[in-house]
This record gives structure tokens, C-alpha cells and sequence, in this order.
């Protein structure tokens, strides 16, 4: 919400502040500021001027004027301009030589196509006023000559933009920021909603409301004789622009004015076009409607339609149609005001993903009160402005609805500070928001509060909260703040006017026993580790489509490929939650390949979804107005899917970097498994590393992660169908392996190995193993053959060729040996690394390789 400071001075009388600390006011008050936006301080020496002759340049490929303008000095000015849309005798803004305009522009005199211009004649754009550069700005006959352009036109302003969370509809408006700002400052505030009303008997227009969960109020009025050649004024064009509206026609300039000033959207319909009686409804099926964007929409059920005899002519709160526009032609209107279902225009506004200014508003809560004032004030601008004559009567259609009330101790909102209020101060703030505050507890309210129309408000919780005595007070909120409807609301509008500075900071004393399980511990290193070894951690959406399955090569029988379908997809693109971390991972890494960055590794720990076997679809909806029983939270449990926590890496181009110091080095198969082992060595775990076929991996470069018996996970080049589908780089690895496994064999607190202080003896061997051989049974053989007095084997190198034969490999590995009490002999280091030798001779068929 774009809020020009002019605008609020209106309404409110602050004292000489700047934007700075009205931003200040309201940021400490709870509403988040965007940004301060200046206009016009940089403006200067522009002045107006009376265009006194025009001579006509020829011989140029566009239209010259060259003129001579009266700016109230001793001579006229005379200025060349390209503008055709002013005569002689107009009133015009003129920037003289070593003038600004908007944006630092200076302007000196200066020769152009063969004349002098001293200065500039300024169109609305170059002002800073609008986005009109079609011609010069005209200004009203009469006007001063030489008067300072900046102060006749309110040139100076600044607007603060402000981010509007759902709870706080009534702030997209200057009359709700209004508000706040003289509540922050302690002044008088002016609500331009305060209008007195005609008493109307008549109707404007035939309408009624068939569904009152679609609609509460409908308010018509009508006009005739607009002239539909009437401009905009000056001062409604620069507000609109300043707050971030593009001004159209009079008609819409003004329901877009009345909007952003009040809050209420205003609706303007063609007389002629309107056929019959107008009912608010529901859609039929297959009815479909072309709204104002020339789109032609097919309706749901669901969607709150403004209709008439032709059938739908508007989309409730949302957008009109096109067959009932305001044309250019247009002299009879009628004004639409009305009080729609806030959760039924925002159902509608994402089911045909059209975002509006007034479906923002309506899906947000708007005032129930203002539809008669909105519209009546539309019309007398319409015959102020548009020479338009009101016609007599209005339409008013509603169904009856309470407002809520709550009862709260007067205690409470300092029970939830954790600081004192007096009982006067919560009452002077409530009311300062516009509550109508009563002493005494509403049994009504403390028991559910059900009135005749079906609100609720207070219930179980005002039920707790109820004491005898004095303390109790019942509050009626506001028509402008639907979203007070529970105690604990009542108390944050307390705690917020008093000021979030003022709660006191203290730090809660820690439980014993208290901190993070053995799983967070492990997930947090794991995160470390998975960083230091050169992997960046991206948070990726936990959602995906069918496609990613299709992209990933899965087989048709393939587990990952029932998944759980949202019920209210972000996007239709994307409805079922991810069986595994692949697709998101993937899909960053495209994403950063496409943006120049080559060599990426990346990681992501997080949830997958896995459905149950017999597991019903959807979960039971419970109601709020108890507890749920063992057996229903049951039942929502039996509807979850299993939710296995897991980490996975996808890694391409270089893994290690090339540099100064010499050629790096590719990202491989092998750098992916190594992954997994990172990982497991975080749990005090060693994997296992066995060659498998698992898509969608390459089958010839993928390997499986076991846990002993337990499969983890896999790891590997990923398919090359895989790289195409994705657009991924060459040779892109990954790995994916489940943490919830390893946590369930975490060996428990950690142990502090023994440490010897007698040296270490290295031996190395070399082994010639058949090539498919997998190198874990070479370095079990050798653990188990060495003994309790091998401290670690490492495989330092691997070799295929002529010298240890076709289908063979040579494994090299350095051993070392340390006893916790004694210095090894040579005899017994040779007898330890011999047994280990022999060992991986039986199980693996290994020779040991001759120099």
C-alpha cells in the first residue's frame, strides 16, 4: 500500500514530522514498512507560462513549434517544443534555464533545429505527475503567470509504502493508515467515512442477495448525464499515480480513488448494458463470463457471481465483465457497492488466478459498514466532477449480522506481555481502535456466543479466561477489524499501541534435561560436514509433478511414484509431495548452470513423503469446538504418510577448482559416493559400497550404500535420459541416502578412543584382484586378517593395465600398525600385514602384486 503523506496530512493534523518518522510510528506500531519514495524535492525554477504566438518549423521529419511564451519577466521566453496539443493563449508549466525537473533533469538555453530555447515547455510525465507524455500539460485558464509550478501543483510529496499482512485489511487504505498514524502520534483523526446520508425510500435499481454466505450488503446507486468527456482533475491524477494506480477515465478514477482512500471497492456499471434485476449468487455450472482482460473464464460452483437476466455480468470482488464496461460513451451509471465473503473471493481469486486491487481488499475483510457511504460519495463525485445528475433512491439489500463480542479479563493482555497495563490503559487502547468497550462478563460469549446469524466468537477460550469480580470486560470490535474475534487478538492490539520496546527481555531459565536429540545432533553435522567438503545447502520446495517421475526414468511399478496429492496446490503445476529430494535439487542446479555458474555442488536435507500401504486417501476434518478423542487422532495419523528424513547431494563440473596451481578436477561418480561416507562417518558408521542398477542412476556408474544388511541409499552418475530431460550438465553425479536409518543405528555417546604413545609402522601392499571385484571386500579382508594391531587401511591407488592383465586391477593400499602398549617389531608387523594378505588371497582370490 502506497501512502502519500499529503494524503494522510488530510485527515490527520500532524505535527512537522517527516515521512522518516511517520514510517517510524507505524513500523514501531506494528505495520512493516517497504520504502519512502520522494516527488518534487528536486524541482525547481519551473513556473508558469502563457504561450503568447506559435510559428511552425518546417523541413523536419516530425512537427517543430517554436513559441513564444510569457513566464512574468521583463521579455517573453522563447522556446522550441514538438507537442502540437496547445495553442496560443494557453496556460502552461514552463522550466526555465537552470531549472530541475523530476529525476535531476537540468535544462539550459540552448540552440535547437535553428532556433534559440530558453527552457522547456513539461508534459504531466516529465513532472513527475502521471505516465501521460502524449502532449504539453494544460493548465486551467486563469491561472497566475510566473506563479511557482511546485506549490500550485503540490509537486513536493512523499509516499511510504507499507508490506499489508492478511490480518490487517483495513491498513490498505488512507482512512485505516490514518488511523494508526494519529493513534502513534496522539492526535485528532478525521474519518473520511463520517458522511451524512440522505434518507432514501426509493430504489435505484432492482437487485436482491439469493445467497447470503456469498453476500451480506448490495448497494446500488444511479446516476445520469455524466459527460463522458470529462477529465479527471489534476489533483485525483496525482494521487492515483503517487499511490500506484493508472488513471483511465473519470468514472473508474474515481471508484479507484474511493478505494484507496476508504478501503471499499466500488464497481461502475453501464445502465444501458444491464438487463433486468441484478442478483448476487453463486455460479451455475458450465455458465463462463469475459472479464475486463478480454479473458474468457469457465465459472465454478463455487464462484460468487453479480448477474442480471443475460446471466453473469461481474465477478464478485474480483473483476468485472465486459459486456457491462463504462465506454467511452457512457452518461448513465450505476454505482456497485457491496460486502462479500472474504474466504469466498479469495477461493475465487486463486482458482482463476486473477489478483485484483479490490480482491486483495475483500479477501483481507472489508468494513461492513462502508458500502452506503462509498456509494453515495461515488455519486456525488460523479455530478461534482462529471456534471452528472444523482438520481433518487438507492438499493440496499443485507442480511442481518451481529457484530461479535468477546469478554476478557481486563488482566489478560498484561498476562500475555508479561508486563502490568493498568485496567484504564487497555480500555483507552481498545477504544482508541474503535472497540466498544462495556464492563462486565457476556455469558453469552463465555459459552460460545452463537447469535442468531451463526457467529461465534469467544467460546472454550473467553470460557478460561472468565473470572468474578470487576475485572471482566466485553468488547464489541469494530466493523473495519473483522480479524478481532479472540482474546488473545484483543490483547495484541494492547501490547502493540503500548509499544513492543517496552516488554520486558527475559531469558527463560532452561529445563533440565532439556536439548537436541541424537537425530538433530546428527542432522546439524551432518550439514557441517557435507559444507566443509564444498557443498552448498539450498532449501528447495518439498512439492513436484508427475513429470519428475517421467524425468527421473522411474518404472511404471516404482514405489517413489505414489506420491500424496495436495489439496490446495500452490501451483497446478506442481500438486504432489516429493517421494524423494532429487527434483528439487535438480532443478537448482539447472537454475544456477543457466545463470553461468558451472561447477555446482549442492545439498539438501528434508522430509520425503511416502504413502502407506492401505492407508486412506484423506484424513478426517475434525471441528475445533473440543478436544479430538485418542481415536480420531488416531485416524488423522493412519492418513499421514511415513515422512522419512533424508540428505542428497548433486554435484557437476569441477569439484576441484582449476587455478594458478594447475589443471582441477572433474566432479564424479566417485565424489558422490564419497558423499554418503561423509555422512555416515558423522553417525560413527562405515558404509558399505556394492555396485547396482537404480534409476535413476547410470547403470554402469551406480552404486548402493548399505549399513551391513540395511540398504541407505544410492549414489552415482545419473542417467544420461536423466541429464537430457532435466538439461542438466554432462556427467552430472548425485546421491540420496535416508538419515532416519543411520539414527536408528546410531552406536549411542561417543567413546574416547585409547590413544597409544609408541610409533606407528607403515607397510604398503599392492593386491591384483579381478576388475569387478568391489574394493570394500578387499579392505574388509585385509581389516579382518590384520588384527587388533592394524590401527587403518587406505586405498591411496588403483591401476588397470598390460602389467597386471586383462580383467584384472591392482589395489594399493597403505597400512598402518601401532600397539597401545609396546613398540612393534619388525617380525610382527610383517606377520599382521602377511595374515592380512592371505586373508584377502582366500575371500577375494587377491595376488599380491611384485614390484
Amino acid at each position: 500500500m502506497k501512502v502519500p503523506l499529503s494524503w494522510l496530512r488530510e485527515y490527520v493534523d500532524l505535527p512537522a514530522v517527516t515521512a522518516q518518522e511517520v514510517a517510524d510510528k507505524l513500523t514501531a506500531a506494528g505495520l512493516k514498512l517497504e520504502s519512502i519514495a520522494s516527488h518534487g524535492h528536486d524541482v525547481k525554477n519551473v513556473v508558469v507560462g502563457e504561450v503568447l504566438e506559435i510559428e511552425e518549423l518546417t523541413g523536419f521529419k516530425k512537427p517543430i513549434r517554436h513559441c513564444r511564451v510569457e513566464v512574468g519577466e521583463a521579455t517573453p521566453r522563447e522556446i522550441v517544443c514538438g507537442a502540437t496539443n496547445f495553442a496560443a493563449g494557453d496556460r502552461v508549466p514552463v522550466v526555465l534555464p537552470g531549472g530541475v525537473l523530476p529525476g535531476g533533469f537540468e535544462v539550459g538555453a540552448r540552440k535547437t533545429y535553428g532556433r534559440m530555447s530558453e527552457g522547456m515547455i513539461c508534459s504531466e510525465r516529465e513532472l513527475g505527475l502521471g505516465d501521460d507524455h502524449a502532449g504539453i500539460m494544460v493548465l486551467p485558464a486563469g491561472t497566475p503567470i510566473g506563479a511557482d509550478v511546485v506549490e500550485l501543483l503540490g509537486l513536493r510529496d512523499d509516499v511510504i509504502e507499507l508490506e499489508i499482512t492478511p490480518d490487517i485489511g483495513y491498513a490498505l487504505s488512507i482512512r485505516g493508515v490514518a488511523r494508526e498514524v494519529a493513534i502513534a502520534f496522539g492526535v485528532e483523526f478525521r474519518d473520511p467515512a463520517h458522511v451524512e446520508l440522505p434518507e432514501e425510500t426509493t430504489r435505484a435499481w432492482p437487485a436482491y442477495i439469493e445467497d447470503p454466505t456469498a453476500c451480506d450488503r448490495f448497494v446500488l446507486r444511479q446516476v445520469t448525464g455524466f459527460d463522458p468527456e470529462a477529465k479527471s482533475p489534476l489533483w485525483m491524477r496525482t494521487r492515483l499515480s503517487r499511490a500506484g494506480m493508472r488513471p483511465v477515465s473519470l468514472a473508474v478514477d474515481i471508484t479507484n480513488y474511493l478505494m484507496l482512500e476508504l478501503g471499499q471497492p466500488l464497481h461502475a456499471f453501464d445502465t444501458a448494458k444491464l438487463t433486468g434485476e441484478i442478483v448476487v449468487r453463486r455460479a451455475f455450472p458450465g455458465e463462463r463470463l469475459e472479464t475486463l482482460d478480454h479473458v474468457v473464464r469457465d465459472l465454478d460452483p463455487d464462484d460468487i457471481l453479480i448477474t442480471d437476466q443475460s446471466g453473469p455480468i461481474s465477478m464478485a470482488g474480483t473483476m468485472g465483465g465486459l459486456e457491462t464496461e463504462i465506454s467511452d460513451g457512457s452518461t448513465e451509471i450505476v454505482i456497485e457497492a457491496a460486502h462479500f465473503s472474504a474466504t469466498g473471493i479469495s477461493r475465487e481469486s486463486r482458482r482463476h488466478n486473477l489478483v485484483s486491487e479490490a480482491s486483495k481488499r475483500f479477501e483481507r475483510g472489508v468494513d461492513r459498514e462502508l458500502p452506503l457511504v462509498a456509494s453515495w460519495r461515488a455519486v456525488h463525485m460523479l455530478a461534482e466532477l462529471g456534471g452528472a445528475t444523482i438520481l433518487p433512491g438507492v438499493t440496499h439489500a443485507e442480511v442481518d449480522v451481529r457484530p461479535g463480542r468477546v469478554s476478557i479479563p481486563a488482566s489478560h493482555p498484561g498476562d500475555i506481555a508479561g508486563m502490568p497495563y493498568a485496567r484504564e490503559t487497555v480500555v483507552r487502547r481498545l477504544e482508541q481502535i474503535g472497540c466498544v468497550v462495556v464492563d462486565g462478563d457476556d455469558p453469552a460469549v463465555r459459552e460460545g456466543g452463537v447469535d442468531p446469524t451463526g457467529v461465534v466468537t469467544g467460546g472454550e477460550l473467553a470460557a478460561k479466561l472468565a473470572v468474578k469480580g470487576d475485572d471482566m470486560i466485553t468488547v464489541t470490535p469494530p466493523s473495519w477489524r473483522p480479524d478481532l474475534t479472540d482474546p488473545n487478538d484483543l490483547a495484541e492490539e494492547v501490547i502493540r499501541l503500548e509499544g513492543y520496546e517496552r516488554l520486558p527481555s527475559v531469558l527463560p531459565s532452561a529445563p533440565a534435561g532439556a536439548g537436541l536429540t541424537e537425530g538433530q545432533r546428527l542432522r546439524r553435522r551432518v550439514g557441517r560436514a557435507l559444507a566443509e567438503a564444498g557443498y552448498a545447502e539450498v532449501l528447495a520446495y518439498p512439492f513436484i509433478s508427475a513429470d519428475d517421475f517421467d524425468r527421473l526414468q522411474l518404472p511404471a511399478d516404482d514405489a517413489r511414484r505414489r506420491a500424496s496429492r495436495l489439496a490446495n496446490p500452490l501451483g497446478e503445476d506442481e500438486p504432489l509431495m516429493r517421494t524423494t529430494l532429487l527434483p528439487g535439487l535438480l532443478k537448482t542446479l539447472v537454475r544456477n548452470a543457466g545463470r553461468g555458474f558451472a561447477d555446482v555442488a549442492l545439498f539438501e536435507t528434508g522430509s520425503v513423503y511416502r504413502p502407506r500401504e492401505g492407508a486412506p486417501e484423506t484424513a478426517p476434518v475434525l471441528g475445533v469446538e473440543r478436544r479430538p478423542t485418542a481415536e480420531e487422532l488416531a485416524s488423522i495419523e493412519a492418513a499421514l504418510p511415513d515422512q522419512p528424513w533424508r540428505v542428497a547431494v548433486v554435484l557437476a563440473g569441477e569439484f576441484e577448482r582449476s587455478g594458478w596451481w594447475g589443471r582441477g578436477r572433474e566432479a564424479s561418480w566417485a565424489d558422490a559416493v564419497q558423499a554418503g561416507r561423509i555422512v555416515a562417518a558423522e553417525a560413527g558408521l562405515e558404509l558399505s559400497v556394492v555396485a547396482d542398477q537404480h534409476e535413476p542412476w547410470h547403470p554402469g556408474r551406480c552404486a548402493a550404500l548399505y549399513l551391513g544388511d540395511l540398504l541407505v541409499g544410492h549414489a552415482g552418475e545419473l542417467h544420461p535420459r536423466v541429464i537430457e530431460a532435466y538439461g542438466l550438465p554432462p556427467r552430472t553425479a548425485a546421491m540420496e541416502l535416508e538419515l532416519t536409518r543411520l539414527e536408528t543405528a546410531l552406536p549411542g555417546p561417543v567413546q574416547a578412543p585409547a590413544i597409544s604413545a609408541y610409533p606407528v609402522a607403515t607397510q604398503d601392499v599392492a593386491l591384483i584382484v579381478p576388475d569387478f571385484t568391489p574394493v570394500a571386500d578387499v579392505e574388509a579382508a585385509l581389516r579382518d586378517g590384520a588384527g587388533e594391531l592394524l590401527e587403518s587401511v587406505r586405498l591411496f591407488d588403483v591401476y588397470t593395465g598390460a602389467q597386471v592383465g586383462e580383467g584384472n586391477k591392482s589395489l594399493a593400499y597403505a597400512m598402518r600398525f601401532r600397539a597401545p602398549d609396546r613398540t612393534l617389531t619388525a617380525e610382527e608387523i610383517s606377520a599382521a600385514r602377511d595374515a592380512a594378505v592371505a586373508l584377502a588371497a582366500d575371500r577375494v582370490g587377491a595376488q599380491l602384486r611384485s614390484a
